[in-house]
């Protein structure tokens, strides 16, 4: 399927907070149109969400049944100087889940080919496969780097090389891969969504660099802000108290990246914490404003408890983690640099000729859902970083990770001893022949291959995830209290983790360790407060702690974010006839 994008002049037509295409008035008036074709199908609600305290506004999107059942997420939230930019925000973002993960699923668009018959089909409009090792930073023969693609099959797709605005075709599994939906984009022309997307990518390569570096970056001075809007935003943090330190994440990237850490004094820790984000744009004050919006978006006006999830920079919860960040030299705003223009399509084209001579392109693949019309696309830049991604990334370790996952698994132990010919002291192999042991039900082989495992990983967050593996081919052998050292070893050395406090909650559960399952299920909640099995799990210790109203609940609060789990609506129908 030939889905080259067509790019064309795309003059601003509203700029007064973001740069966009048409005010966001105009954006709300048509998605709602659009969906409203669906009836709640995709968008079940569109809500303010924001307590009025910071007087910035954050909606949410709620999905409905047909969203849900393509899309990972349950609700999108949507930031902006204004009520209408925010919902603009949350809706658009909701299309361009929606869309993605329906691209996803919709094998129309691919052509499945193992990568010598990639090349032998598609010849020169194949992705170079140098922009593969590229995307993982490997140096490799290109003759070996062929030899571990073949061993999978891969899903092509037509993509569109956006400094050339030249055709080409890329395995869009192996960039699925890497960044999950980190990429993805929408707009109300496929300029704006692919300039949107390209400066997501560049704020989580700059972000990622910063967070794991830890490096001391420039204090942005607020007395240098000259536009209203930001100044407007800032002075509504100032006047509750809030405390706000902007950075310069630029680095070397062409589009300004302004980070944004921020607490107040007055409500932290009891009922707040300490926001971490960043935002990037096509001129400074623009990439500003996106930052201090989305501190709104996170914070919960820094008064209602709320809890955000981590994505692109760590999350701290004491102010002795954010020091690094306080540091640093005073500058000017409008030192950061800059691709302003009066044409959206002018500014993207500048930011792929900068980012080429950085050694960097720019990729876009169409993901427009063919029924409601709205410009969206995948946004891909090899090389890049991704906080999300291991930072111990090749070729090897995502191709293993394909096969043992995917793989029929007799298959899979057998590509894996081809694959460690190439990589023949590699800490990954062991790991991943315990995935295709485990997925044979051989859980003694499994076991004795994660337990072999950890020691070789690089680094604690992936000895945390062989602990964790181990521990949990152990329960599925019924080995609960064996399971739990391993459990505690994984937690220690990769703490964010909720699936470990989880699987840790699980295990003391079936010890009837109540109390101390539920101290972890809690763990889990405070990680991602969305989760429905940890509070539907969490109402579960209540009820076996003689505390039924707690039980009822926490079981209710789950069944509204998942309505089919049907252990809490059995649970909770138990615990009503009893009442």
């Amino acid at each position: 399927m030939n889905t080259k994008i067509i790019l064309k002049p795309c003059p601003k037509g509203y700029s007064k907070d973001l740069d966009k295409a048409t005010p966001p008035e105009h954006t709300v008036a048509k998605v709602k149109e659009v969906l409203a074709n669906w009836g709640q199908e995709i968008l079940a609600e569109l809500k303010r969400i924001d307590t009025g305290r910071l007087g910035i506004p954050v909606y949410m999107s709620i999905c409905g049944p047909k969203a849900r059942g393509v899309m990972p997420t349950r609700k999108q939230m949507g930031k902006g100087a204004s009520p209408a930019q925010a919902q603009a925000s949350a809706l658009m973002e909701l299309v361009e889940r929606f869309s993605f993960f329906n691209f996803v699923q919709d094998e129309k668009r691919f052509r499945f080919l193992t990568w010598s018959e990639a090349e032998k089909s598609l010849g020169s409009k194949l992705l170079p496969v140098q922009e593969i090792l590229h995307s993982v930073q490997e140096q490799m023969p290109p003759s070996n780097a062929r030899q571990i693609l073949d061993l999978v099959q891969w899903k092509f797709t037509s993509a569109t090389e956006i400094d050339t605005e030249k055709e080409c075709y890329l395995p869009f599994d192996w960039f699925k891969k890497l960044n999950e939906f980190n990429g993805s984009s929408a707009g109300n022309t496929a300029e704006e969504s692919i300039l949107q997307g390209a400066c997501e990518l560049i704020e989580r390569h700059t972000c990622a660099i910063i967070d794991e570096q830890r490096l001391i970056r420039p204090t942005i001075d607020p007395d240098t802000f000259s536009d209203p809007i930001l100044k407007e935003l800032y002075l509504k943090f100032k006047k509750q108290g809030i405390k706000v330190w902007l950075k310069d994440f630029s680095l070397d990237m062409p589009a300004p990246t302004v980070g944004a850490v921020a607490y107040d004094p007055k409500t932290f820790p009891a009922s707040s914490e300490i926001v971490f984000t960043a935002g990037t744009a096509t001129s400074p004050h623009k990439a500003a404003i996106r930052a201090l919006t989305e501190i709104a978006q996170l914070a919960g006006d820094f008064e209602s408890g709320s809890n955000y999830e981590a994505s692109g920079l760590s999350k701290f919860t004491s102010l002795d983690q954010i020091h690094w960040l306080t540091q640093g030299e005073k500058i000017a705003l409008d030192k950061l640099p800059s691709l302003e223009d009066d044409d959206i399509y002018l500014e993207l084209k500048k930011l792929c000729n900068r980012l080429a001579s950085l050694g960097f392109r720019l990729y876009s693949i169409s993901t427009s859902h063919p029924e409601l019309g709205i410009a969206t696309h995948y946004n891909i830049i090899p090389g890049f970083r991704f906080r999300e991604r291991t930072k111990n990334a090749s070729l090897g370790l995502f191709v293993g990770r394909i096969i043992a996952e995917e793989e029929e698994p007799q298959l899979a132990l057998k590509k894996l001893d081809t694959l460690a010919e190439i990589y023949p002291q590699s800490y990954f192999i062991p790991f991943f022949k315990g995935l295709a042991f485990l997925r044979l039900n051989k859980l003694e082989l499994a076991a004795d291959h994660f337990a072999k495992s950890e020691p070789l990983q690089p680094d604690n967050e992936e000895k945390g995830l062989a602990a964790f593996y181990y521990a949990y081919t152990l329960t599925q052998a019924g080995r609960w209290s064996e399971a739990l050292p391993h459990l505690d070893r994984a937690i220690a050395l990769s703490p964010d983790v909720k699936e470990y406090y989880n699987l840790r909650g699980v295990a003391l559960f079936k010890q009837k360790e109540f109390e101390q399952a539920a101290k972890n299920f809690q763990e889990a909640l405070n990680l991602d407060q969305g989760s429905a099995v940890d509070l539907a799990n969490l109402g579960l210790c209540y009820k076996f702690l003689g505390q039924k109203e707690k039980a009822i609940e926490l079981l209710s609060e789950a069944l509204k974010l998942e309505p089919n789990l049907d252990f809490a609506n059995k649970q909770l129908n138990e615990l009503l006839d009893l009442s």
